[in-house]
């Protein structure tokens, strides 16, 4: 064989390399694109009322393509859940690594992340809402939930009992501490979704920041 086509087969493969990556990344963006539509439509229209046909029309794309990407609103849901999982898992995960070797500094930055508006923010809280409204009657999305749930409350338990240990703290378990810590953010979450207007992201840091001066002192002064 001359080295003519050798090069000739070499191009065609660099060509078709090309081409599927240019596919699969295309494939991609539709499929974000379908689930960002999907999370706006059900911020507005709540999840029940929501169509593929809404969805579509949100990311001014056919219908067809949202059956080409999902097959079904069912999945299409899943996925959307599972994509705002894996954003939050994302950024958890870099602030708990980011953050610093002391347990105090990476509770604080843990806490302080559910506060930002990257996190904070009315449109995904509303979705995050619609999906727990329904874990009690969807199998899937209650598994779904709790994997999460059962990871970020095992590293905040986790911080908890070496913030206790360290301070040597009597009356309060890691448990009950961390049960706290989340039921403090559901509800500050839920604040921001119900009341806008008066939901304020400095206060509500500064709550959280209040109880934890009242649990670990030494950790956390004024």
């Amino acid at each position: 064989m001359s080295i003519h086509s050798n090069y000739g087969i070499i191009c065609s493969l660099m060509i078709a390399a090309t081409a599927t990556a240019r596919r699969t990344a295309s494939r991609e963006k539709r499929r974000h694109q379908l689930i960002d539509a999907t999370m706006k439509c059900i911020a507005r229209k709540g999840m029940g009322s929501t169509t593929l046909g809404d969805v579509a029309r949100e990311a001014g794309l056919s219908q067809g393509i949202v059956n080409l990407h999902f097959e079904s609103k069912d999945n299409l849901l899943k996925e959307t859940l599972a994509s705002l999982a894996n954003e939050y898992r994302e950024q958890f995960d870099k602030t708990l690594h980011r953050s610093g070797p002391r347990p105090a500094d990476k509770l604080l930055a843990l806490l302080e992340l559910d506060f930002r508006p990257s996190i904070c923010d009315r449109r995904k809280l509303a979705v995050w809402f619609a999906f727990w409204g329904e874990v009690k009657s969807r199998p899937t999305y209650r598994r779904m939930c709790d994997e999460s749930d059962r990871y970020y409350d095992s590293v905040i338990e986790g911080l908890c009992a070496e913030l206790i240990a360290e301070g040597k703290y009597k009356n309060i378990d890691a448990m009950t501490a961390a049960d706290a810590l989340s039921s403090m953010t559901n509800g500050l979450w839920q604040a921001c979704l119900i009341s806008p207007q008066t939901w304020d992201r400095r206060k509500a840091t500064n709550a959280v920041m209040s109880y934890l001066r009242s649990v670990f002192p030494r950790h956390y002064k004024q």
